[in-house]
């Protein structure tokens, strides 16, 4: 070969695409060499190193040769001869162009080798740190071109960026497997201390709240669905009521189907008592307006956020998710209703929705936050005799059902026989909880004020 093996080329080196300098490449070349010296730092760097991530094709060959014939070899080491057979052969068999080696330069390379783990690891470190650069570069080029584009669109293309950016930091924070006897000491402690409601967030409803300990937990997804006109959007504004201006948490709730004056009629309507259909129609009396008038400050002061945007997408939502925690200390987050979110590309409408429950459930468990999604169910409760629904009338279903912690199932007799006996009453069915009891709870459906009730309550 007539360049030299450990002098990387000028344009390899270049500041803009080379972080880290010339540097990089001694790291890369010491991690090759360790491997031949001891293949059995692959397994032990295996959680906290990519060989991806080495940018050198001549080092990664070397890596992924060794790994290729380690597990057929008794020795601790694996000599520079067997390394340039195995890169031979891929040569012969097409699956790379030239041999990136000579067997000399391969000599020379398991000569210099450092094969102490913590030295192995601190190189590796090295690499990790060189590419996550590279990769920050790159994104920032990317982030270039779109701002210069003429179809630049702040929403998308921001929201794509950040979410770029984030699968970066992501990729540092992989988990490694723990011991049993590690962790069993807190399982033990859980059996005798009483769980603590403190990160809760209470529901409004005295008996839900006591099926799923207390209310929603951060990092959960929650499902609530229903047919049509059932009241699904009434139930998932009476719980965000009951976060933002009952307990004061912030909350954000994000409106596909009503605008802005839908949801702040329904939120006067349900906490001044005030009938819905008379606020619609400016006919709302003395009596009324008085009680308007002493609940306005409270909803005035709840950190209760409205957004009824036609357009929702994962890297949108994330973005806007993102700035609320850092700014307003965000902790849970409505969206109404799921079928009507901007799903990623899929190749069929079930894979759609599976990608959408399963980033929502991502964001949620990353951010440490709650996310309630509502949703419609198909037809498969009015084919019964009973109308009650089931987790498995769940639109795509398979999806939905997998990647949520609790699904609540909305029911009313008299939605679909107006003399029911139960009339002006509501189940909530928790149909699925991951980590708990499921079961029905009963409540008052009391629709003309915008709201359910505790039956206690009525």
């Amino acid at each position: 070969m007539t360049t030299d093996m450990w002098q990387p080329p000028v344009e390899d080196m270049a500041p803009d695409t080379m972080p880290g300098g010339p540097s990089v490449f001694e790291d890369e070349r010491i991690i090759a060499a360790s491997v031949m010296a001891r293949p059995d730092l692959i397994d032990e760097l295996a959680a906290e190193f990519d060989p991806a991530d080495i940018q050198d094709d001549r080092y990664r060959w070397v890596w992924n040769a060794v790994d290729e014939i380690r597990q057929n070899l008794t020795d601790d080491e694996i000599r520079w001869q067997a390394v340039n057979r195995q890169l031979q052969a891929w040569k012969a068999i097409g699956y790379m162009p030239i041999v990136p080696l000579a067997l000399d330069q391969l000599a020379r390379l398991y000569d210099e080798a450092r094969p102490s783990y913590s030295s192995a690891a601190w190189h590796a470190q090295q690499i990790t740190k060189a590419s996550v650069a590279r990769r920050c570069l790159a994104l920032a080029a990317d982030i270039n071109v779109r701002a210069r584009s003429a179809g630049f669109n702040p929403d998308v293309d921001i929201a794509a960026a950040q979410d770029a950016l984030d699968s970066l930091t992501r990729q540092d924070g992989a988990s490694t497997p723990s011991l049993v006897g590690e962790l069993i000491g807190g399982a033990l402690e859980r059996a005798i201390t009483p769980p603590s409601n403190e990160n809760r967030i209470p529901t409004g409803f005295m008996d839900l709240d006591g099926t799923l300990t207390g209310g929603f937990a951060p990092g959960q997804l929650i499902v609530i669905a229903a047919r049509p006109a059932i009241g699904k959007s009434t139930l998932g504004l009476g719980l965000a009521r009951a976060a933002a201006i009952k307990h004061g948490i912030p909350t954000l709730f994000e409106s596909l189907e009503m605008g802005d004056e839908e949801m702040t009629n329904s939120i006067l309507a349900a906490e001044a008592r005030i009938g819905l259909h008379h606020i619609k129609q400016g006919a709302v009396d003395d009596e009324g307006m008085a009680r308007a008038a002493r609940i306005t400050p409270k909803i005035t002061a709840a950190p209760l956020y409205l957004n009824d945007s036609s357009s929702l997408s994962l890297p949108i939502l994330r973005g806007r998710v993102r700035h609320m925690i850092r700014t307003v200390g965000l902790r849970i987050v409505f969206i109404d209703y799921l079928q009507l979110m901007d799903a990623p590309k899929a190749e069929n409408r079930q894979a759609e929705v599976s990608k959408l429950t399963r980033g929502l459930k991502l964001m949620a468990k990353e951010f440490g936050i709650v996310i309630v999604i509502l949703a419609q169910l198909n037809r498969g409760p009015e084919q019964r005799t009973d109308k009650k629904p089931m987790v498995s009338d769940l639109r795509e279903s398979g999806a939905i059902e997998q990647d949520a912690d609790i699904v609540i199932l909305l029911h009313r007799e008299d939605a679909y026989d107006k003399e029911s006996a139960r009339a002006g009453e509501a189940d909530f069915i928790v149909g699925k909880h991951r980590a708990g009891p499921t079961g029905t709870i009963t409540t008052a459906a009391a629709l003309h004020y915008a709201s359910f009730l505790d039956m206690a309550n009525t």
